[in-house]
């Protein structure tokens, strides 16, 4: 295979950080090219001057890694699924033969029967606005793939944890409040609990640095061969559990009390799991990372960013 060049959205953010590294240390990426929200907003930028940078770098291969988990309709319309549409018409004017690889989701599944793993080819019936968006970019990749307009590949991420993990996903809020509720040097006044929404539900949790692999194999597979690829651990955990064992993690021995309800874009699916077995006869990528690493990876940077 010749070196590829790649054109990297969204390098700063979570998945995108390590996307970036995992790319820029596989010796079969020649160039990654990342430019900063400066240089071109996806949101706010113009289809002219994306097709304008799109065609001064010429890449073998456009990833997007930008996204948006909350806010309004027009918010998560704006970010998740015209930024696509845009992405689709700048790399069809400018590379017609580059790759578009984007990160859809796992909300795009809607509610999942208990116990069933959901293949890529499952009706997809989203329940909230942040899956709606994202099913809509993921249907105009396809379309454009379909017409051959791009070589369009879409990852359907369930739920990525790790280092880095923002604070709008659960086991990242989950982190910060523990970390709040440890005591410091001694010092009394820390909360005596930590109180998240119910955590019964069912999730994929998926390392970050397993989608990133995932990510660098779309970006190298000589061909993708269908537009939707799951991208998830294959295993089913409560959430209740993965609160848990971050809690061990960080040595927080504590109450976690269970009021309210979580994020409005998953409160109404109780199981997800993914099955990953496209993803391995397409893109050879299977998961490697347990679940007890990925925790621990999300409690060790939040610490040392902490300095303690």
């Amino acid at each position: 295979m010749n070196e590829l060049s790649v054109l990297l959205f969204g390098a700063s953010g979570f998945v995108g950080a390590h996307a970036r590294a995992a790319l820029t240390a596989d010796p079969r990426i020649a160039a990654v090219t990342c430019p900063p929200r400066a240089q071109h907003d996806l949101v706010a930028g113009d289809l002219a001057s994306l097709t304008g940078l799109v065609r001064e770098v010429r890449p073998d291969v456009v990833v997007n890694c930008t996204g948006r988990l909350t806010g309004t309709g027009l918010d998560l319309l704006e970010a998740n699924t015209l930024v696509t549409a845009r992405l689709i018409e700048a790399v069809a004017a400018a590379v017609p033969d580059a790759r578009l690889v984007r990160l859809g989701s796992a909300a795009e599944y809607g509610i999942v029967e208990h116990g069933v793993s959901v293949t890529e080819d499952h009706p997809c019936e989203p329940v909230s606005e942040y899956g709606t968006t994202h099913l809509a970019a993921t249907r105009l990749l396809q379309r454009a793939a379909l017409a051959g307009r791009v070589d369009g590949v879409t990852l359907r991420v369930f739920n990525p944890i790790g280092a880095g993990l923002h604070r709008d996903n659960l086991l990242g809020r989950a982190a910060l409040l523990i970390r709040d509720a440890l005591p410091r040097d001694g010092m009394a006044g820390a909360p005596s609990q930590v109180t998240l929404g119910q955590l019964g539900a069912y999730r994929d949790f998926v390392d970050v640095r397993d989608v990133a692999s995932a990510v660098l194999a779309a970006v190298t597979a000589p061909e993708p061969g269908a537009g939707v690829v799951n991208v998830a651990s294959g295993r089913a955990v409560t959430s209740r559990e993965a609160v848990h064992r971050l809690a061990e993690a960080a040595g927080y021995t504590g109450p976690i009390v269970e009021h309210g309800t979580g994020p409005a874009r998953s409160a109404a699916v109780h199981w997800i799991r993914a099955d990953v077995g496209r993803a391995e006869a397409v893109l050879g990528w299977v998961p490697t990372h347990e679940l007890s690493e990925s925790v621990k990876a999300i409690w060790v940077a939040l610490d040392a960013a902490a300095g303690r």
